[in-house]
């Protein structure tokens, strides 16, 4: 489980190895959603092996954060009654971006609305396009529990969200790390309901409860001992294609690495670095959140 630099130079290199100017929506969509985007994450119900397969999107995931929330991932298959299927194309993306239901209830954590807000009208609708695609499953989930208030609303209305200049590496991976990727939100820990952007942005600490048990998302900011600031090159590529730690633990879930075997090593080598060490944020040292060895 590594975030920003591994989930952003993963999927730039599957995406830009498709011939992204001919893709159509429901091909962008199933690059975004069986890589990057990953919604089977917290939508897809886990074994001890990894998601179910005949389950897709069906929701059940546990996702628990202490005296937070107790959330299980909706069922968002294209049911009509336990899915999405009655739902229309523009209540999906307007769930999606802004974290309303069709009937105005506000759509709760850890639904990343402050990423998906700035997701591309273009993304946004491929992602609904591959929504459409998965067969619908008849499954109801417990209802959601949250032990904080919720906000009346997650922002204003979304507006158009233009396409991102995907000739601009680190631009474009900033944007697969933030609006697609949300790793921020799994690498930050919470105060009082909401993630620490201010002061602990990138720092780890949010724990994961499933099958494998319970891990830790690490810090990802470029402190040299308990960041990424020291790690090589070829231990970020390692991360990346084999899900291998440099001190050699296999890395847990949920960070995917479903696109893992389509990753073309000479597409990202040459600008992965320069990325990886691009983030800037501050170097905190939370030896709490440090993976134990």
């Amino acid at each position: 489980m590594k975030g920003i630099v591994f989930a952003a130079v993963l999927a730039a290199a599957c995406l830009q190895a498709s011939n992204v100017v001919a893709e159509s929506l429901l091909e962008r969509g199933t690059y975004l959603m069986r890589g990057i985007v990953a919604c089977g994450n917290c939508h897809t119900p886990m074994g001890p092996n990894g998601p179910i397969g005949d389950k897709e999107l069906s929701g059940g995931m546990l996702i628990h954060e202490p005296g937070v929330f107790d959330v299980h991932g909706p069922n968002i298959t294209s049911d009509r009654e336990t899915g999405i299927g009655a739902w229309t194309n523009e209540q999906i993306v307007t769930a999606i971006r802004e974290g309303k239901r069709p009937d105005g209830s506000v759509i709760g954590p850890p639904m990343p609305f402050e990423q998906y807000r700035h997701m591309s009208d273009r993304d946004v609708q491929a992602i609904v396009a591959y929504l459409r695609s998965v067969p619908a499953v008849r499954s109801t989930t417990p209802k959601n529990v949250y032990h904080v208030p919720l906000p009346p609303a997650w922002g204003p209305p979304v507006g158009s969200v233009p396409e991102p200049d995907r000739g601009d590496k680190v631009a474009y991976g900033t944007y697969l790390a933030g609006p697609l990727g949300h790793c921020i939100e799994c690498h930050t820990p919470m105060e009082k309901g909401r993630f620490d952007f201010a002061n602990r942005a990138f720092a780890g600490g949010f724990r994961f409860h499933g099958p494998w048990g319970i891990s830790v998302s690490p810090n990802i900011t470029q402190h040299a001992e308990d960041g990424i600031g020291a790690f090589t090159d070829a231990q970020i590529e390692a991360a990346i294609t084999r899900g291998i730690h440099p001190d050699g633990r296999a890395l847990m879930p949920p960070m995917p690495f479903d696109c893992t075997p389509t990753l073309q090593t000479e597409i990202w080598v040459p600008w992965s670095p320069s990325y990886a060490r691009s983030n800037r944020f501050p170097e905190t040292e939370f030896k709490l959140y440090r993976p134990a060895s």
